[in-house]
């Protein structure tokens, strides 16, 4: 009997459906080899939420998502709901359903691929090879910290307030979430903090290190933010796991992104202590491009890699679609992102007819 799962697929705004069409092509054709059933239901989120309903997150599109086994997400957002009173726009719904889902870490690949070596900024020798995973807490931090807002002071001069705030229990929960998925990697997981200066990053690191002792074999190492952003671009090929809170993952989460040369081959997700994870590509919706077939839609069949991995517990699943992309470009095929002197310039639809062709081979 084949394994069921309830895959509740979110299409979002701009390029997404035509990303999507070809990521929910690659899981049918590994649903068959894999004998795993995928349910897939569709719901509204975003600038097409906004649309039919007037709101970017409606309440149906987050029982959907509650009920399913994972959520796939494409692409949120576009020009003409930039005015959009800051509630009422599509990445609110993005912030809406990661708190309805309660989803606190997100992991942020960035892998150089050998194909792709030379897209990057940096010199191949500093970059080849590199594959990294981004542990970022997600809903801590100074972003959620109180309290924040802008205040008037007794002289009447104005004063802005952010709170970075962490509890052990946030701190514990996303350490074993890293340590575990170091183990899955090479068993290396580097701590990133401002322990020097700020209280609560020594707090950070003394959590880490005490959940260390449950992970003998992974080995653990600590760096201040400042020098692992330097190290990032000095030496990445160090780094195999790192885990950081919110604010510094973020900005260290896009710093990675861009060894690897496309924004438009990076997948991720975001997991909760139980319930569906959402997995998303990272760029945008990309609409001066929506609708021409311009599209790439290797971010997204990646980021289905990854809820495969890391949502339904199917490496071998996972491994397959993954092996796939990397022929398509040994092969030389390219969409206009990625694109070089030397390879054949594709579509969105004809990339995904060769992934499948790879797939059934």
């Amino acid at each position: 009997m084949n394994q069921p799962y309830r895959l509740t697929l979110l299409p979002g705004d701009g390029i997404g459906p035509e990303i999507m069409a070809i990521a929910v092509d690659v899981l049918k054709v590994i649903g068959k080899q894999f004998k795993l059933d995928f349910i897939f239901q569709e719901a509204l989120i975003g600038g097409a939420a906004i649309e039919a309903t007037g709101q970017p997150l409606p309440e149906e599109t987050l029982t959907m998502a509650r009920n399913s086994d994972a959520v796939l997400l494409a692409a949120i957002g576009g020009y003409k709901w930039d005015n959009l009173p800051r509630q009422q726009r599509p990445e609110t719904g993005l912030l809406a359903i990661r708190e309805g889902l309660g989803l606190f870490a997100n992991l942020r690949p960035a892998t150089v691929f050998p194909q792709l070596v030379d897209a990057s900024s940096l010199k191949r020798e500093v970059v080849e090879g590199v594959d990294i995973m981004v542990v970022r807490e997600l809903t801590g931090g100074i972003y959620f910290g109180q309290p924040k807002g802008i205040f008037e002071t007794e002289t009447g001069e104005k004063r802005g307030v952010n709170t970075m705030a962490y509890r052990e229990s946030e701190i514990d929960r996303i350490a074993k979430v890293a340590f575990e998925i170091a183990r899955k990697r090479r068993h290396q997981l580097c701590s990133v903090d401002k322990a020097n200066v700020l209280d609560v990053s020594q707090l950070w690191r003394d959590r880490v290190v005490e959940m260390s002792a449950n992970y003998p074999d992974v080995e653990l190492s600590h760096l201040y933010v400042d020098n692992a952003a330097m190290q990032l671009v000095r030496a990445p090929k160090q780094f195999d796991t790192i885990v950081t809170g919110n604010l510094f993952g973020d900005i260290l989460s896009d710093e990675a992104s861009m060894l690897t040369g496309s924004i438009g081959m990076l997948p991720s997700a975001s997991l909760g202590a139980d319930g569906p994870g959402l997995f998303e590509p990272v760029h945008g919706s990309a609409p001066d491009i929506a609708g021409q077939d311009k599209a790439n839609p290797l971010a997204q069949v990646l980021s289905a890699a990854m809820m495969l991995r890391y949502g339904l517990n199917q490496p071998e699943a996972a491994d397959k679609i993954e092996q796939a992309v990397a022929q398509v470009l040994e092969n030389g095929d390219r969409t206009g992102d990625i694109f070089s002197f030397g390879t054949r310039l594709v579509g969105c639809r004809q990339m995904g007819d060769i992934l499948l062709q790879i797939l059934e081979s």
